[in-house]
């Protein structure tokens, strides 16, 4: 049971979406594709500075559309909105201490979205460290330690997480030693995550009652992009998390808070988007396969596409 109600007029809209993506993209496979959309409609209960308490947030109901929102997919750096959801849960609890050293690297992590940075955090979530392969019995420590995130999210009783997997660390090159033992020799304990557990974990960020409403207003200024084209010209190509994916294809006077993810098997991108004039929405949209992973075109499309599909809701 997902935590929005589907809704027929989006799912025609979206199912036209859809068609015109395949038609387009010949190399993307209906089940190269795992999509979630929701839709604000007015009055507008997120992005209000967290001005409904978490109860009364979870009985608004809100309309949305999934296409493949249950299917298992490796989520490339989107996992890392996990991270920082756990990390600001640990510190609201006092169960870790501040440091300038952690703001960095959760700043790094979420903005930059560096690898680097998301290791340490996971140190601190788990305190488990990277290094040589361990005997039968630490490595059992270890692991139990290592699924304390993974264990965090189960605790929030969402059937959205139940099928999710948090516990690895995202890599440049790949594991070495005890991670690589973890990950195993098929890589079956990689991280997997549905764009439908992602829009319920963004859904609640963005509706500020995620850890708390203070913990979610900051995760928001992290999860902001900039659209001005100068901005987006200080970053590498899709390290901007803008170029390539959804946010390329808004207008410079909208607004767009995301976290993007991209291998050179993946390229995926969760969003909450604002344009003037139009209905707020949520948009996770995943795509794999190497054909499309490098096309930076695939993503930027179907944002376009479901653009259209907003200002159709006002006709």
């Amino acid at each position: 049971m997902v935590f929005f109600r589907q809704d027929t007029q989006l799912t025609e809209i979206a199912h036209q979406i859809l068609e015109e993506v395949f038609q387009e993209f010949p190399t993307l496979a209906r089940d190269q594709i795992a999509l979630t959309w929701i839709v604000y409609d007015h009055p507008v209960i997120v992005n209000t500075g967290g001005a409904l308490s978490a109860e009364e947030f979870w009985q608004h109901e809100v309309r949305g559309f999934s296409y493949r929102g249950f299917e298992r997919i490796y989520p490339a750096s989107i996992v890392k909105l996990f991270y920082l959801v756990a990390i600001q849960e640990w510190l609201e609890g006092g169960m870790i201490s501040d440091s300038i050293e952690l703001q960095r690297a959760i700043r790094d992590a979420i903005a930059d979205s560096s690898n680097d940075a998301t290791s340490l955090i996971l140190d601190t979530l788990t305190g488990t460290t990277s290094g040589p392969e361990l005997p039968p019995n630490p490595f059992e420590t270890w692991k139990n330690q290592r699924n304390i995130v993974n264990r965090y999210f189960k605790s929030l009783g969402w059937s959205e997480l139940d099928a999710i997997n948090v516990n690895q660390k995202p890599w440049n090159e790949g594991p070495y030693g005890r991670e690589k033992a973890f990950l195993g020799e098929m890589m079956e304990n990689r991280n997997m995550l549905t764009t439908d557990s992602i829009a319920r974990l963004l859904h609640s960020i963005i509706g500020g009652v995620a850890v708390s409403s203070d913990r979610s207003s900051q995760m928001m200024k992290l999860l902001k992009r900039s659209l001005n084209p100068q901005d987006l010209a200080k970053y590498q190509g899709e390290e901007n998390q803008v170029t390539g994916f959804l946010g390329e294809a808004l207008p410079t006077n909208a607004q767009i808070w995301s976290k993007a993810g991209w291998t050179s098997q993946v390229r995926h991108d969760a969003a909450y988007i604002e344009i003037p004039q139009q209905q707020p929405y949520l948009l996770v949209v995943f795509t794999k396969g190497k054909d499309n992973a490098k096309n930076n075109s695939i993503l930027p499309s179907i944002s376009q596409a479901f653009m259209r599909g907003i200002q159709m809701l006002n006709l």
